[in-house]
Parts: C-alpha cells; structure tokens; sequence
C-alpha cells in the first residue's frame, strides 16, 4: 500500500529562509519526493536548489521536462515555468499566469491532486496574497492532507492566513513541527481511490489547451477584464472560494485579481498625469502665440484650458504623490483596497 509520498510546498515573499529550515531538517532517507514553488522573477536565475543543497541531506534540482519522480529528491520550478506533477514524471510548462505567477503554486497542487489523490500532502508557507489557498482546497477535496506554516512562525502571514481560513486544514505548525509532521506522514500507509472533479479542465488549460469551446470553459462570465490580456473573466465559485480565469488561461484570486486592478489603477494615472501635462503645456504655448499676434480672445480662450488642466494635474498628482492613493496591505484573508486618506 503506497504512502503519502508527494509533497508539494508553495512559499513566496519570505520563502527562502523558511524553505531553507523546513527541507534542510528533513532526512535523507524520507521515502517521498518534494516538488516545491516558490515565487521568482520571470528572467534570470533561480539560486534556490544550490541554497537548498547547502541546508540539508535531500538533493534539489531545477528538473527537465519528463523527469523521472524518485523518492529523496527535491524538484524546485525554474523561473518562468509551470511545475506540474504528472503519474511518475515532471512536466514544465509555460502556461498562462495564475495570480500573475509563473510558476505559480495552484497548479503544483491541483496537478499533483489529479495524479496521486490521497497520497499528496500539500504544505503552505509563508507569502503575501493567497496563492496556494485554491490548490490546498483541491488537494483536500482529493483526500490529501493540508498542512500551513504557523503565521505566528511566519515572515509573512497572508498565504497562510488565507489557507487557514478558505481550507480545513490538517495542522498548523511551526517549521520544526511541520519537518517532524512530513516525516510521519511519508510512513503512513494511504488507501487511493478515484475521484471525479472538473480538476481536468483546470490541469490542461494550464497546457495551453486553447481548443477547448466555450462550453468547456468552468463558470459565468463576470464582466471583468483579465489583466494580463485584456480578455473576459470567467467567474469561478466552487462553495469554498471565488476565483476567475479567461480564455486564455490566465487565472486570479479575489485578492491577486484585486491588487492587479490596484496597479493598473496607478498605471493608469501615470499615463493621465502625463497627457495633462502635455496638454496644459501645448495650451500654454499656443497662449503665447495667440498672444504675440494680438489675438486677444484666443489667447484667453487657451489659457483658461491651461488653468482646466493644471487643476486636473493637480488633483491626480495629489492622488500619487502625497500618499491619498494607497494600497492597503492585506490582513488576514481581506483583500487589498485602495483607501482615500
């Protein structure tokens, strides 16, 4: 009878020091395989498996597409790539963004759900947002086993807030208890059952499987623009959490989809600020000409536009300069907001 041998961790801002202590207790003989995300920047390097190697016994590794999965070794997902646990292989994948990570942790956990069931064993560290929280919730619902990093032992608490919260976790550690905890449950024997989810559709439309018709796609349409291209947003409600993804396959949380809309929001006065500027600049000089020729009317005409424009660029830069537009972090699970001071 197999054990709970797949163990999938997602960690980001503060992930390192944690990822460094959890898998470094670890022995080297634990009869499981860990496949771990942890949330870098798109280009350049990840340092992370050479830190790990330094930290404990258990090899790590970026691993190649179609790798082998073994017992005692640790796959870390390469930058700008999905990492997906198929039934005794890897698989790297550029798919679309989810909560504007690639890689991202949802797809790790519902991957490794769909291939090995009850024999997952899904770990949530410390992070901002809430990526992990769906995939925990499907590990759960395929009989795996929940367990979240202590926000109290935590460098940042809103990844494990919000898993405690959204999911019914199976504990809640600290680093060392967690270590001891993964220890056990790789030597515990696990009964596999089939399960049956629309888990499919979500797994392959990280593949970029955009053959799929409308009819194939999960939800309603919620009226949103998705942030990465522009497209609709399919509202995702599965009873336990609220999600969207768009026909492309980019997929967001309320709190990631939230703290987009915030960053375009402040993009989008950047661009007004500076089209105001112009504006009132352009208006300024044809003032001046109008002037020069003695066109008196026309030259109030374009001043009062320049006064309409500089009290507009006033007000949006009171908006990013002076601190009246912030974002506030997010406490527990709620979401980021933009509040007016």
């Amino acid at each position: 009878m197999p054990c709970r041998d797949i163990i999938v961790i997602g960690a980001s801002a503060g992930g390192v020091e944690a990822l460094s202590q959890l898998i470094g207790s670890l022995p080297a003989d634990l009869p499981a395989a860990l496949f771990v995300v942890l949330h870098v920047p798109t280009h350049g390097k990840s340092a992370m498996p050479k830190i790990l190697n330094r930290s404990g016994p258990l090899l790590a590794s970026h691993p190649k597409d179609g790798e082998a999965i073994v017992h005692g070794h640790v796959y870390v997902a390469p930058p700008d790539y999905h990492l997906l646990v198929k039934h005794d292989h890897i698989a790297l994948v550029r798919g679309p963004r989810e909560n504007s990570h690639r890689p991202a942790i949802d797809p790790l956990f519902r991957s490794a759900a769909r291939a090995y069931g009850r024999r997952v064993v899904g770990v949530v560290l410390s992070g901002l947002l809430d990526d992990g929280t769906a995939g925990l919730l499907t590990i759960k619902e395929h009989g795996g086993t929940a367990l979240v990093q202590d926000p109290d032992d935590a460098l940042f608490t809103g990844m494990p807030r919000s898993a405690i919260e959204n999911v019914k976790v199976d504990s809640v550690l600290s680093l060392s208890g967690l270590a001891s905890e993964l220890v056990r449950l790789a030597y515990e024997p696990v009964e596999e059952i089939d399960s049956v989810s629309d888990l499919k559709f979500e797994t392959d439309i990280v593949q970029v499987d955009l053959s799929l018709p409308n009819s194939k796609r999960p939800g309603t349409l919620s009226g949103f623009g998705c942030p990465d291209c522009g497209g609709t947003l399919w509202e995702i409600n599965d009873g336990q959490m609220l999600r969207f993804r768009c026909r492309t396959g980019h997929a967001y949380s309320v709190d990631s989809l939230l703290a987009e809309q915030s960053d375009a929001l402040e993009e989008a006065l950047w661009t007004a600020l500076r089209a105001l500027e112009e504006n009132a600049a352009l208006a300024r000089r044809l003032a001046e000409r109008a002037r020069a020729r003695n066109y008196t009317r026309t030259a109030e005409r374009f001043d009062l536009q320049v006064r309409e424009a500089e009290q507009r660029v006033e007000a949006v830069r009171r908006l990013l300069l002076e601190g009246t537009l912030t974002r506030t972090p997010p406490t527990r699970n709620e979401p980021p907001t933009l509040e007016l001071e």
